[in-house]
């Protein structure tokens, strides 16, 4: 089970954040969205991981949908178990 979740703001945020972690030995997984979280491989995967990073386009989305689509990124983290949470963002 995951112990860190993490919410990037876009792609190279959440790949950048994911490199620095697997370098420092943890099994990370990104996740473009939260849809990997409903699939049942998906979910196994990230069961699996000491690190979920979940990539988001909401730099430039407009502020209504890039709130909304943090608090589903972090519910998706809760559910699948993380204890602490990190928000990347630029």
């Amino acid at each position: 089970m995951p112990t860190l979740g993490a919410i990037a703001d876009d792609f190279t945020g959440a790949t950048d954040l994911a490199t620095m972690l697997v370098a420092r030995g943890h099994r990370t997984v990104v996740t473009v969205g939260t849809d990997a979280f409903s699939d049942s491989a998906g979910s196994r995967t990230v069961r699996d991981a000491d690190a979920v990073v979940v990539a988001l386009k909401s730099r430039t989305a407009p502020v209504d949908e890039a709130v909304g689509t943090s608090l589903t990124a972090l519910r998706a983290l809760r559910e699948a178990g993380c204890a602490r949470y990190y928000f990347k963002y630029c």
